[in-house]
């Protein structure tokens, strides 16, 4: 194996693939990066049995080859070269790696215990990268992190024709966004639960890809898989990962139909409150937020402790009301809006509030329903 390639494109392809390293590998050889050199170009790839990576990009190609070095370690190594053509040599159990007067030798690792990587299932639909990867980061919001409730760590995406929503939730908070995009077949309709950390990461490195390829089968070849792809500088990107099983909670009937009162507020202005009052907020105990003639007044600290205490104009459509909510996780939600004006829309003051942007457009596409916590008197 012989190849000559432009560093910045290395550098690139090799840091889109090494992302996906496992932090402890179950087997050493999964920590490698998989290097293969041939007349169609480089191919680069990554696989812990759960999620591959696999970056295409062109090279000089002088002989063909495949070699398997510490992704970590080559990932490090192009980052810090100088910006010079670089040069790969498999010679025996060694690579060798020649950037302008730098010159690095690696161990390479057996690519025949290298694991295959899993075969992209058949496209579904073609989605704009940067609108993708907005919508994931707003879904993800409300994804869980306990690893003791695996579902509750995916995000369900829900496939219905020319619409995608992505849904999310840890039990406390749910979040909601709908996002169009162009099928294969019009009449598509698919679901499937993707590891939200997976999702998140992949989302976001093809933000800048123009159009983002979603293969998802509903069955035969390629089942229980989910992949991305999209063009990079120099090639192009792949991402496979296997789907979470369980079944995700029937979660949409937690959205009212109805509500009795809607507070419509400046976001920016509630999100510097909430900061400022939940200052004196102890651990796991929540904010208090009075709606009353026009006045939001949100309130904070009990008894002999620090209290804080802060009021901000809204518009108030419907009854006055008294509730409360886990501080981060309403600034969680706030932050994952992207309108200036936001509403709140409760049923009662026990139940869920649902945030939502203030649109001109009609229905903003992200939702936010965020479970009361229990004030302390």
């Amino acid at each position: 194996m012989k190849f000559r390639v432009e560093r910045d494109v290395l550098a690139d392809a090799v840091a889109w693939a090494a992302r996906s390293l496992p932090v402890r590998p179950s087997a050493p050889v999964l920590a490698g990066l998989l290097i293969s050199a041939s007349s169609e170009g480089l191919v680069l790839s990554t696989f812990d049995y759960e999620t591959s990576a696999r970056a295409t990009l062109a090279a000089d190609v002088a002989s063909e080859g495949t070699a398997l070095v510490s992704g970590r370690l080559l990932a490090d190594i192009c980052r810090s070269l100088p910006a010079k053509p670089v040069e790969m040599v498999l010679d025996g159990a060694r690579v060798s790696l020649t950037c302008g007067s730098a010159r690095f030798s690696l161990q390479t690792m057996p690519v025949a215990d290298y694991p295959t990587l899993p075969d992209m299932p058949t496209a579904t639909g073609v989605v704009d990268g940067d609108v993708f990867a907005h919508a994931v980061s707003q879904a993800v919001t409300a994804a869980g992190r306990d690893d003791m409730l695996p579902v509750l760590t995916g995000v369900r995406i829900e496939i219905d024709g020319d619409t995608i929503s992505l849904l999310a939730t840890d039990r406390f908070r749910l979040s909601h966004r709908e996002l169009t995009w162009s099928p294969r077949t019009p009449d598509v309709s698919i679901a499937a639960l993707v590891p939200a950390k997976v999702l998140d990461a992949t989302a976001k490195a093809l933000a800048g890809a123009g159009e983002v390829t979603i293969a998802l089968s509903a069955g035969g070849a390629g089942e229980g898989i989910i992949g991305f792809e999209g063009a990079a500088p120099g090639g192009v990107r792949r991402t496979t990962t296997r789907l979470l099983d369980g079944e995700f909670p029937k979660v949409r009937s937690l959205f009212p139909s109805e509500h009795l009162t809607v507070a419509t507020v400046d976001k920016a202005s509630l999100v510097e409150s909430v900061k400022r009052v939940s200052l004196v907020a102890e651990r796991n105990t929540a904010v208090q937020l009075a709606f009353h003639d026009g006045v939001l007044t949100l309130d904070a600290g009990t008894g002999d402790e620090a209290q804080a205490s802060e009021s901000l104009e809204t518009t108030i459509d419907g009854d006055d009301l008294t509730t409360g909510f886990n501080p981060q996780f309403l600034l969680d939600g706030l932050g994952a809006i992207d309108e200036s004006v936001v509403e709140l829309a409760f049923t009662q003051s026990s139940k869920p509030v649902v945030l939502s942007g203030r649109s001109s457009e009609g229905d903003p596409g992200f939702r936010y329903l965020l479970m009361p916590r229990r004030l302390l008197s």
